[in-house]
């Protein structure tokens, strides 16, 4: 927990609420033990969602569906949600989710590793979601790039670790030194890049948005 967990608690009382299937693959979702983003970063994409309101959106990191069904219902009426994920286990979950909550044709899953399905995909999008394998997204960053347009958002999420990313390295495990390498590496990228805007957010478990400022030639 990286923001005082009773201001956590207390934000996380003001929001309305999601209602409906998304309610109940969050209540699914926690009793399996598989991570969903969290209330406030929910909240937070919703806003974003509204304010940009995208019509084509890129998700990195699908688990159950979760995410891209929340996306999907947030964005504009006509957007369209392509979501990869690579763990076998959940692809079936996911798609019966999209069924149950009437967006199957709306929402494209590509089974797959992120890195090999990036380079098969035609932009642009104009709004990316990040939320894959945390140690992989420095290597991740030129695609995405790739894909996104002048004006368009990436929102990287899980990227302070808990407050891990701070650390020095020798404070780490030495089993995360290298997610901790290529978080911290990551981060210096989205910030110093001259193509892109980035904030850095104690939200969650920390989140980026960056929007693309320009467009390398």
């Amino acid at each position: 927990m990286i923001v005082d967990e009773r201001i956590t608690a207390f934000i996380n009382s003001l929001d309305s609420g999601n209602r409906g299937i998304l309610d109940e693959i969050e209540r699914e979702a926690i009793k399996a033990y598989v991570p969903i983003i969290r209330r406030e970063t929910q909240n937070f994409l919703r806003f974003l969602l509204a304010a940009q309101k995208p019509r084509r959106i890129l998700e990195v990191g699908t688990a159950v569906g979760f995410s891209a069904i929340l996306m999907c219902r947030y964005a504009p009426e006509g957007c369209t949600v392509t979501t990869i994920e690579k763990y076998e286990k959940r692809i079936p979950i996911a798609r019966e989710n999209f069924r149950r909550a009437g967006l199957e044709d709306r929402i494209t899953l590509m089974p797959g590793d992120a890195m090999e399905v990036l380079k098969e995909l035609d932009g642009p999008y104009d709004f990316i979601f990040m939320d894959a394998a945390k140690g992989q997204y420095i290597s991740y960053l030129p695609e995405i790039l790739r894909l996104l347009p002048r004006d368009g958002i990436l929102v990287s999420d899980n990227v302070l670790q808990d407050g891990d990313v701070i650390e020095s390295r020798f404070a780490v495990e030495r089993r995360n030194r290298t997610i901790h390498a290529r978080m911290r590496e990551y981060l210096y990228e989205l910030t110093h890049c001259g193509e892109l805007r980035t904030s850095v957010l104690p939200l969650g478990d920390g989140i980026t948005v960056s929007v693309r400022t320009q467009k390398e030639e």
